[in-house]
């Protein structure tokens, strides 16, 4: 029987007894990182990375049962060895390392191979068997640097103060706004954001990260936040919250902007090709420094990238399917 197999609540771990990321409420969960596809209310006990515990408190509840590990710390259950290593997804996200007798297993979670100079970079971790995402596992995705793209939303930001506006920028609440918030030019003006994204960046504050920039209220003037850089989630699209903002401009942060006609469907002013997931050569890269014989394609294009896997890179690949898809147009 092999280390890792799923069942109807999740990726499962037999030997230790215990689920990673589980779909549905489990005794034993250890959990890569804290985007709610990925970190559910309603298990008894979770195991994570320190950075995450603050967040998964803020979204789960305050009183939900965490024990937390370090990089690279091992710990043992029931025989199997487990460590947790960065993932570079957003702050705290993990990749998942199991041994049992000799045998390595990798639970990726999500992942990105570029430094962003705030999480934790994704470290390679060799193995013999190698469970990947595949959000954007297709050739057509090929991302620019995050550093030009952050030069582009400035270039806007400025373009739109000349014309009286605010410049709306929506995203996740919990990845892309702390990675804009990180590296935006703040001397351009003010930011802000909105309370969903002002309430994960208080989480991280105990954990020691900052992020200046003031919560947008309903009751918030907004005369204030004239010319300002506004970053709020895509829900919030259309809202009673983003229309009292005054006279703005808007945009959508998604690896999915590179796919044509996705800004016209969105409804926004502005695209922006920006991802906390690898694009489609950071995928085959991870692949390969892994040394794994055998890959497992999850979340994504399963099927698509496991053919690429067994006919291009000659590695004996395998879909994994599991309860959600990651293919929305919020990554």
């Amino acid at each position: 029987m092999p280390l890792i197999s799923t069942n109807e609540n999740g990726i499962y771990c037999a030997q230790g007894d215990f689920y990673i990321d589980p779909w549905q409420p489990v005794n034993n969960a250890l959990i890569t990182h804290a985007h709610a596809d990925h970190a559910r209310w309603g298990n008894k006990k979770y195991l994570c990375h320190r950075f995450t515990e603050p967040v998964m408190r803020h979204r789960l509840g305050a009183d939900i049962n965490v024990e937390t590990i370090d990089y690279n710390q091992q710990i043992t259950i029931n025989g199997v060895k487990i460590s947790f290593h960065p993932a570079g997804h957003v702050i705290g996200s993990s990749q998942i390392r199991l041994e049992y007798k000799g045998e390595i297993w990798v639970i990726t979670g999500d992942y990105k191979l570029y430094d962003d100079g705030m999480s934790t970079p994704y470290e390679p971790v060799k193995c013999h068997h190698f469970i990947t995402e595949s959000t954007f596992g297709l050739p057509i995705y090929q991302f620019e640097s995050p550093l030009l793209i952050f030069k582009e939303i400035e270039e806007w930001w400025i373009e739109n103060q000349t014309n009286d506006l605010n410049t709306v920028v929506m995203c996740y609440s919990l990845g892309k706004a702390q990675s804009i918030l990180n590296s935006i030019d703040k001397s351009i003006g003010n930011i802000y954001v909105h309370p969903a994204v002002y309430n994960i960046n208080q989480a991280f504050q105990h954990v020691g990260f900052n992020f200046d920039a003031l919560p947008i209220h309903q009751e918030t003037d907004k005369s204030q936040i004239k010319k300002s850089l506004i970053i709020c989630p895509p829900a919030t699209d259309g809202s009673a919250w983003q229309k009292k903002l005054g006279p703005s401009k808007k945009s959508f942060c998604s690896g999915w902007m590179q796919v044509r006609g996705a800004r016209r469907r969105r409804g926004v002013d502005k695209g922006f090709v920006f991802s906390d997931h690898c694009d489609f050569q950071s995928l085959n890269t991870a692949v390969k420094n892994s040394e794994a014989e055998n890959i497992y394609v999850t979340h994504g294009y399963e099927i698509q990238y496991t053919k690429w896997i067994n006919d291009q890179l000659g590695l004996n690949g395998q879909v994994l399917h599991t309860l959600f898809n990651d293919n929305d147009e919020d990554e």
